[in-house]
Formats: C-alpha cells, structure tokens, sequence
C-alpha cells in the first residue's frame, strides 16, 4: 500500500460486502459547480486539527450535537494516529486545564518556524469574503425555547470523549500553532470540529488563518456543525443551514472531505437529520453529467426540497472512490458510462442495489458497468444492471446525429398520462436532442411512459422512458435521454424530477 494514499478497507455491518478505497477532495468553483479530486497528502506531513469541541456549551442543542458527533470523531483521530498523522487539539479558552501536560508544552516550546513569505501574504491583498449564506446574528441557537446567557463561556475542557495521547498538541495560540506544524513539517491542515460558521472559518489556527499561511487546508464536512437557527434567514433545516456554510468553504477557502477516508464507513450523520439522501454516481464522458445533474439536483431537491445530495464523479476510467457512502443512502441515481470498477466499489453498488432501496437511471446508466474489452484483475463489471434493476435491454443507439440526419422525436403515452411521473409533462410529440436508444425488449414488469422515434419514420418507436420493479423489489425510473441540452429544457427536468420522486415513494409536484 502506497503511504501517499490513504486506502482503506473496511467491512460493514450493512453492507457486508461494500470496501472502500479513498476520499476525494470536493471544491466549489466560482459558479458553485463543483470539482473533485483524489485525496493523496502524505500523512507524515498532514495535521488535524481540532477546533472548540468543548464539554459543554452555552446552547444545550450545541452541547449536544457535540456530545453525538464526537465518538464518530474520536475513531478518525485513532485510525489517524495510526497512519502518522500529528493531532492538534484546540479547545479555546480552556488552556489552564492542559498547563503542565506533556501535549501543551510540545505547543509552547516549539522552535519557532519562518513565517510565510509575501508571495503567501500577497495572494489575500484586497480579498472580499462573501457574506455567509445563513443569518447567525442572533447566537445560532436553534433550540426551542431558544436558550439564555447567549455567548457566556461555559466550558472547561475539550469534551473527554476525544482521546489525547502523547504524541498529541493542545493550543490555540496562532503563532504556537504555526511553529508547531512547521517544526513536524506539516503542510496539509484537515480541520474538524465547531462551529463552522464561527470558530472554524474565524479561530486564529483555523481555516482562514491556516490557508493564509500557506497551508494545503481542508474541512472534515461531516464532522463539524453550524451555530445556526433555522427560524433565521434562509429558513432552512439545521443541517441544511450547515450545508450551505461547507458549500461557502468549498467555494471561497479550501475543500473538504469526509470521514470515510479514515474509517472506511459512510460519512458521519446526525440522528436529527432525517433529510432524504441522494447519491449520484456520475462518471460518463459524453454528456458533461458532472455539471448537469448536480446543479439539477442542488436547485430542485436541495433547495426546494431539503435533500441530502451527495456526488461521486470518479477518477479516471473505472474507478469511482467514496461509493460506502451508498450505506446511507435513500435513492441511488446513476449516469455513468462502461465502468469496470475495482470488486470492492462494485460490491457497495450491489449491496445497494440488493437491499431494494429506489434507483433512478439517466441516459448511459443502461450501460453503466458494461465495459468493452478485458476486465483488468481485481475489477468486475455488471452486465446485468440494466436488465436486473433498470428493466431495459440497451443494444446501441440510432446514429442520429450530424446534418441531414433525422431528429429523435419523443412523446408521453396517452394511455399513461394519469401516471405520477408524467405529471405536468408535456405528452405532445416533441423534437429533443439526445440519440435515440435501443432498448427494447423492456424487461417484463418495466411499464413504458414515453416512446421515442426518428422525425424520418424509419425505425421502430422505442421506449425512453419507463418505470420498473427491480430484481430485488427497488422502485426504478429510468430514462435513455439526458443530453445536456435536454438539462436546460423545464419538460424534461419535470420528468426527471417526477420519475425521482416516484423511485423514492414521494408524490409527485408542480414546478415551481
């Protein structure tokens, strides 16, 4: 095992047979798209810190949330130690408590380090932080009656759930912190802990100050929590409020990441956030899915709805890391093209698939994890996904595509237009712009909603979109269009989003 990866493999109470392999770190660009990449920092320079996880706190929903998330926290910490990784605890306004322990002095006599450079410093000359998405102004508390002695410092000590070893570092000082990490040369910074709109961004060893030193920064996403109110501006579900700070981080500061790279689980969840969870798999290189469906999905389950969203783009050809996520999942959406995946991520998409949860599949998910040519070892593909859990029987495409070549014309079935997923659906026949599939025969159970043919009248229509009881009982929308022009059309994403809610049991709704 390469020390510059951090693999682990893991098996699960749930999902018995679902490993993982690695992390990713997500960033948000400019536009709020997001970007992925491979987590691959070297533990012998990487740092964790710890940030405010105090025994108590002034808001006893705070306490705990804390008190919930720390167990799940204290096991990152010793997988960590185990890989080399130094842990810097940070509890604010606590220092008394660790005068004399060997952790703190390690913190007060560290030599100290060259600070950073002008070319670091002049990177943040006139930078203007966007305002936080989420309105704090009154405390943060969202308990009900909301709590007294708003910001009255009661804490004593880091909560005793986390464990301090010897090798460990306790301070909150910037300029100990700084020469700590330096003299460990420690140059990747994964901050964890609370509040994330407050101590995490704000604390002088905390995001900000971390990047601004130059640092390779990122945030444990599910390993953190919001000071917020949900009767406060936007209005929204706590864990949805937090949401929106991360996405603030990935966007302006640094990315993150989740647990799962260091304990092989699904990421860390409050028992209080009992939001629905869609995780799309998107790894095809036609249809530019990594950008289509997520902006999709953030503006018609996120914010309209309130849902979870995870997204896992994968890297390169046949490999798609984060997939023991799938354990915590309420719907499985999946627009990925000829993946051979290694047995250990196949294996958290079966185990999905097998405990009959909802599926919904776009376009290429017909042929999803239907490689062409040899099968490297240790990989697996899964011929049968279409046939077994989507209900189709993909066999190529109509090459419609070019001048003078005919349009594929789709249209909804007359006899099915009561149906959930068609509802607010355009039925008339209509032009769009993906090829049209070759999908027939459907499976026996799959109920055809809309057909598609060819402008030209030369081909046989063909089903392109369906619903389908899978093998193993799943409710299953599938659909053969999803060209990303057809993202921009308000027919179709009505239809997905109807064919979405379907999958997931949910009544179906206006757009809006």
């Amino acid at each position: 095992m390469k020390k510059t990866m951090l693999l682990f493999l893991a098996l699960y109470t749930v999902f018995p047979l679902c490993q993982v392999h690695a992390d990713v770190l997500q960033q948000r660009n400019p536009d709020g798209s997001l970007r992925q990449s491979i987590y691959d920092w070297n533990p012998d320079e990487t740092a964790i810190v710890i940030c405010d996880m105090w025994d108590k706190h002034w808001c006893a929903g705070a306490t705990a949330r804390v008190a919930e998330m720390a167990p799940a926290m204290d096991k990152v910490l010793q997988e960590a130690r185990k890989q080399g990784i130094l842990i810097l605890h940070a509890p604010s306004d606590t220092l008394d408590f660790y005068e004399g322990t060997p952790q703190r002095e390690r913190a007060i006599n560290a030599p100290r380090a060259k600070q950073p450079g002008n070319e670091v410093r002049d990177k943040f000359k006139g930078l203007v932080e966007p305002p936080l998405p989420i309105d704090d102004s009154d405390g943060g508390c969202d308990c009900n009656p909301p709590c007294p002695d708003v910001n009255k410092n009661v804490w004593s000590r880091e909560i005793d759930t986390l464990s301090m070893e010897e090798g460990d570092i306790v301070s909150q000082d910037h300029t100990e912190v700084y020469n700590a990490l330096k003299n460990e040369g420690r140059s990747n910074v994964i901050v964890m802990g609370v509040h994330t709109n407050m101590c995490v961004l704000g604390r002088p060893f905390a995001i900000r100050a971390q990047v601004k030193n130059g640092m390779n920064v990122a945030l444990m996403r599910d390993l953190t929590d919001t000071m917020y109110n949900s009767r406060m501006a936007p209005f929204v579900d706590h864990h949805r409020g937090t949401d929106l700070v991360i996405q603030h981080i990935e966007e302006n500061w640094c990315p993150t990441i989740t647990s799962s790279l260091f304990t092989g689980e699904a990421p860390f969840r409050f028992q209080s956030d009992e939001r629905p969870h869609a995780v799309f798999i998107l790894h095809e290189d036609e249809y530019d899915a990594d950008k289509s469906v997520p902006a999709f999905a953030e503006a018609e389950l996120a914010q309209k709805l309130g849902w979870r969203c995870t997204y896992l783009f994968g890297d390169g050809l046949n490999n798609i890391p984060g997939l023991e996520v799938l354990q915590d999942a309420d719907l499985m959406v999946v627009f990925a093209r000829r993946q051979v995946l290694p047995k250990e991520q196949l294996a958290c998409i079966k185990a999905y698939s097998e405990s009959g949860k909802p599926v919904v599949g776009i376009r290429t998910a017909s042929h999803a994890f239907a490689p062409r040519g040899p099968i490297p070892k240790g990989h697996e593909a899964w011929q049968g996904f279409d046939p077994e859990i989507l209900g189709g029987n993909y066999n190529n495409h109509h090459g419609n595509k070019g001048p003078g070549k005919p349009r594929t014309l789709i249209w909804g079935l007359p006899e099915m237009k009561d149906h959930p997923v068609l509802k607010g659906v355009n039925l008339d026949k209509v032009p769009t712009r993906s090829w049209l599939y070759k999908v027939s025969p459907l499976e026996a159970g799959a109920i055809p909603l809309m057909m598609g043919t060819l402008d030209d009248d030369s081909v046989t229509p063909e089903p392109v979109a369906w619903v389908n009881t899978g093998k193993w009982g799943n409710r299953v929308f599938s659909t053969s269009l999803g060209h990303q022009d057809e993202f921009k059309d308000p027919n179709f994403e009505q239809l997905l989003m109807n064919g979405i809610l379907w999958a997931a049991n949910i009544p179906a709704r206006d757009k809006n």
